[in-house]
């Protein structure tokens, strides 16, 4: 899948007072991803290649369409990504990480792939992917790294637990110790970072509460306090920020409005401005939204704008699980 922007540009069409989404257009725009190997965007994002096929494929299942991208060559695509050490790559050939190995599974489970993954996957099959997750991490602290060279974030413990309990394999991690680390990440506003004393950003958020979900103790967050400092990141327009005083971008969509769906506010922000924010992001013409009105589209803000409309429970949409 590729990263490439284009050709299409948010709100560039005359849009109708009643805005609508433009479901076959992004459909096609999404499919038409990695038709475009003789531009050269497409080969400088060869290292958000799997993210992005990722992406793609969650996009079309929100519009229900998951049968839009061919079963097998995704497969294909996914394991020849696979490194020796049981953890997946950008791309083939490259190193393996956290990040990608996160796609991968997520990739997998929704084309009911794991079956292809113990026939033709490194050897272990499920075993082996789970192990190179839990010996990310960091059994001192808790946190995990993201590959062999041992940067850590609160992004890579989200990823551990969606890979983990997609393949049901989280008693192989110590669960109890990366909570732990996540609550030691808490700011005073409520918010979360990449680790302790790290200023609150909607993308740490939403990887802290999801891993909290995944392992059952969003208990432990002050849903008020955060709920607060989430809801202030709607802007005059309608649309979310990641942080105080930056532009809305239409990513956040998701990022902040499914971290509010977790611990129950969502009712909290806006709705209707923020649907109107999103569909004002898209090409209704040429497929595809962007970050904001204006801009070139991409699959990246595709996948999150369609995602925060189906958190909105937008029409025509598959529900989607804010974790």
């Amino acid at each position: 899948m590729s990263l490439v922007s284009g050709p299409g540009r948010a709100g560039g069409n005359a849009l109708p007072d009643e805005l609508q989404l433009a479901i076959e257009p992004h459909v096609k725009y999404i499919q038409s991803l990695d038709t475009r190997k003789d531009e050269l965007e497409y080969w400088l994002t060869e290292h958000l290649r799997l993210n992005g096929l990722y992406w793609g494929l969650n996009a079309l299942h929100l519009l229900n369409r998951p049968d839009a991208l061919p079963r097998k060559e995704t497969i294909d695509f996914v394991l020849s990504c696979q490194a020796d050490n049981g953890g997946f790559g950008a791309a083939p050939g490259h190193d393996a990480h956290l990040l990608y190995t996160a796609s991968a599974v997520q990739i997998l489970a929704m084309v009911d792939g794991f079956g292809e993954l113990e026939k033709r996957g490194k050897e272990g099959g499920a075993i082996a992917v789970a192990k190179y997750i839990a010996d990310l991490q960091n059994r001192e602290t808790g946190t995990f790294a993201g590959d062999e060279w041992g940067e850590e974030d609160t992004r890579f413990i989200c990823c551990a637990f969606i890979g983990l309990s997609l393949l049901k394999l989280m008693n192989l991690v110590d669960v109890g110790k990366a909570v732990a680390y996540i609550v030691s990440c808490a700011n005073f506003d409520g918010g979360y970072g990449v680790a302790p004393g790290a200023e609150s950003h909607s993308g740490q958020i939403f990887a802290c509460c999801a891993a909290l979900r995944i392992a059952g103790r969003l208990d432990t967050v002050d849903k008020d306090k955060l709920g607060m400092w989430l809801s202030e990141r709607q802007t005059e327009g309608g649309g979310l920020n990641g942080r105080p005083e930056k532009l809305e971008d239409v990513c956040y969509s998701w990022w902040v409005a499914s971290s509010l769906s977790m611990i129950g506010r969502l009712h909290w922000v806006d709705g209707g401005k923020l649907s109107k924010f999103i569909l004002n992001c898209q090409d209704s013409e040429r497929g595809g939204l962007a970050d904001r009105p204006g801009d070139m589209v991409d699959v990246f803000h595709t996948n999150f704008g369609l995602a925060g409309l189906a958190l909105l429970e937008f029409d025509g949409l598959e529900e989607v699980d804010a974790a």
